[in-house]
């Protein structure tokens, strides 16, 4: 019997032991009243007396919440759909606050989307995304305190209008996409026909030189062969006043030149100025022929 007895209360204080994992908090109340919270670790907590409250987890958490209607400042009806990312920083707040936490942030949530959204119009709405999350997150937060909710971060999903409304924004933005593209090819037109302007101008500019070019250097080359040509008769005459050729000799080489005409084929017949010379001219040429 005391064996008995020994095992019920070795059972009843093993129950008693808590251990509290990582990232988590237990909640304990005494006799029905909060008595303390246990932290992660080995705890322990008196079977019967105290019993386990609340287990919360202290782990960043997202909650994504069902779109809710919304009429903007110009009477456009939306749904919005949010997305709130919180962390419980106090366990006992968070098992006392309020009851339904979540539900609590889910309608906190949006009362709050509605009264911003009432303040804009439909394209303020569409295009203020960093606003309105800016503006939640620091309502939502402040709202959440006696809760032991902090809220980090507040975030729109998903924005949808109604389905004329759509409509409308998608005309307008297939007109605002036409436009665009008119002026980019407008403009593709442009560059191209000044690159075809500017190419042609370089193409004629080029011709242009590369003609004068040629025109400089032709009469370049035919100075120089002007000036060869004369340079080498200078020459000649030169080389014939120092050789000092007397008239003899010059007769001589005429008669040579006849010479040669005369055993060629040409029917040319070339007659001296003056009787004497052409007696003469006929002479050599005789003597030449005998030899």
């Amino acid at each position: 019997m005391f064996l008995f007895i020994i095992i019920i209360i070795l059972l009843i204080v093993a129950a008693g032991v808590k251990i509290v994992p990582q990232s988590k908090a237990v909640v304990i109340e005494k006799l029905g009243a909060y008595d303390r919270t246990m932290k992660m670790g080995l705890n322990y907590k008196i079977p019967i007396i105290e019993r386990v409250a609340n287990t919360v987890s202290l782990k960043e958490i997202v909650k994504d919440f069902a779109p809710s209607p919304v009429i903007t400042k110009d009477n456009v009806t939306m749904q919005i759909d949010t997305v709130v990312y919180y962390q419980i920083t106090d366990p006992k707040l968070y098992t006392y606050g309020v009851e339904n936490p979540i539900n609590a942030i889910e309608n906190l949530t949006a009362t709050t989307l509605r009264n911003i959204i009432g303040e804009l119009e439909l394209d303020e709405t569409l295009t203020s995304r960093d606003i309105i999350n800016s503006k939640m997150r620091s309502i939502l937060d402040e709202a959440t305190d006696p809760w032991g909710i902090k809220v980090n971060r507040v975030e729109v999903k998903n924005i949808i209008p109604p389905k004329d409304i759509q409509e409308a924004m998608e005309k307008q933005m297939r007109a605002e996409r036409e436009r665009r593209e008119s002026i980019l090819r407008a403009e593709g037109e442009k560059k191209a026909a000044i690159l075809l302007a500017e190419g042609e101008k370089e193409s004629t500019i080029l011709r242009a030189d590369a003609k004068k070019e040629a025109q400089i250097r032709e009469a370049e080359g035919k100075a120089k062969a002007l000036l060869t040509i004369k340079e080498a008769e200078a020459t000649g005459l030169k080389l014939i006043k120092d050789a000092k050729i007397d008239d003899n000799v010059l007769k001589l080489k005429s008669y040579e030149a006849l010479v040669n005409v005369a055993n060629g084929q040409s029917n040319t017949i070339i007659v001296p100025s003056d009787l004497q010379n052409l007696v003469s001219a006929g002479t050599v040429i005789k003597e030449t022929l005998k030899k």
